[in-house]
C-alpha cells in the first residue's frame, strides 16, 4: 500500500473503532462497561484511553518533527479535557479495568486526537524524518508511524468490536501489510527488548488463502530472515486468510483457527522467539 491508501484505512478504522466503543457504552447503559475479551484486564474505556494516548504521543512527534522521543510523563502531551467530570472518569491505566461511565468528553478527546493525527499524516507525507522506535534508521519517518498506527488501530477496532459481539475481519490490504511488518519490524524489535532466546534455525511459513503471498521466517542467532514466496521446506506452515494470520501473530486468535502442517509445537514456540510486549 502507498501512503494515501494507508491513510484511507486509518480514517476508516478510526470511525469503526468509535462506533464499536459507542455500541459498548450504549449497551452498558447505567451498568458497568464491558470487558474486552482479547485484552485481559481492560474494558472498552481502557482500550479507548490507551489508543487515544498513543495517538497524542505520535501526534506530538509529528507536529514538532521530533528527533527524540517525547517525555511520556509530560501531562501536556495528551491534551486531556479540563472538565472535572471528564477528569474524574478518566480511565487511568493503574486502575484498569475501568468500568464506570464514559463521559462524552472522553470519546470526543479520542476522536479529536485521531483526526488531528490523520491530518498530520496527510500534511507530512511518508518521508518526513522523525523519531521512531525502529532499529532501522531508514524507518525513522512519518510513513513508519502511519503504517504502525493503521495496523494498531485495526487490531484495537477488532478488540473493541469483540467487547459486544463478534468482531469483523481486518481488511485484506491492511492485514497483508501487517503480516510482513510483524516479521521485518516488530520481531527484531521485540526480540531485542525482551532478550529472547537465540534462534536455532527454526523455519516458519505463513501462507494466505485469500490471495497470493507467503512468508518464510527463519531464526538464526539474533537474526530474523524473511523470504517471500519461498518454495523450500519449512518446519511448520500456518495457513489462513491474511486477517487470520495477522490476528494470530498479534495473539488475538489461537493456532487452532489456522490450518497447520508440520511441527505444531514449534508454532507454539513462536511467541517465545518473538515475545509479546
Amino acid at each position: 500500500m502507498d501512503h494515501s491508501e494507508r491513510l484511507s484505512h486509518f480514517r476508516h478504522e478510526t470511525l469503526a473503532f468509535e462506533k464499536a466503543v459507542g455500541r459498548a457504552v450504549a449497551e452498558a447503559g447505567d451498568g458497568p462497561l464491558p470487558l474486552v475479551p482479547s485484552c485481559p484486564g481492560w474494558s472498552a474505556s481502557d482500550l479507548l484511553g490507551h489508543l487515544g494516548a498513543v495517538h497524542r504521543f505520535v501526534g506530538r512527534i509529528l507536529r514538532d518533527r521530533l528527533a527524540e522521543a517525547p517525555d511520556p510523563t509530560d501531562p501536556s502531551l495528551f491534551g486531556l479535557p479540563e472538565d472535572p467530570t471528564a477528569r474524574a472518569a478518566w480511565p487511568l491505566p493503574e486502575q484498569a479495568p475501568n468500568r464506570g461511565p464514559l463521559p462524552q468528553q472522553v470519546t470526543d478527546w479520542f476522536g479529536q486526537g485521531a483526526r488531528h493525527l490523520a491530518d498530520l499524516f496527510h500534511e507530512l507525507g511518508p518521508e518526513e524524518p522523525v523519531w521512531t522506535w525502529s532499529a532501522d534508521r531508514s524507518g525513522h519517518t512519518s510513513g513508519f508511524w502511519l503504517r504502525m498506527q493503521t495496523i494498531e488501530l485495526a487490531i484495537h477496532r477488532w478488540d473493541a468490536e469483540g467487547a459486544t459481539g463478534t468482531p469483523g475481519p481486518v481488511a485484506a490490504d491492511v492485514a497483508t501489510d501487517a503480516v510482513p511488518q510483524t516479521f521485518e519490524v516488530m520481531a527484531p524489535f521485540r526480540r531485542a527488548v525482551s532478550a529472547a532466546p537465540p534462534g536455532a534455525g527454526e523455519c516458519y511459513r505463513f501462507r494466505r488463502t485469500d490471495g497470493p503471498g507467503s512468508w518464510t521466517v527463519t531464526f538464526s542467532g539474533d537474526l530474523v530472515r524473511v523470504e517471500r514466496d519461498a518454495t523450500g521446506p519449512a518446519h511448520v506452515e500456518a495457513v489462513g486468510t491474511a486477517s487470520d494470520l495477522m490476528l494470530f501473530l498479534w495473539q488475538r486468535i489461537p493456532a487452532d483457527d489456522l490450518e497447520v502442517t508440520g511441527d505444531e509445537e514449534l508454532l507454539a514456540r513462536w511467541f517465545t522467539l518473538v515475545p509479546p510486549l
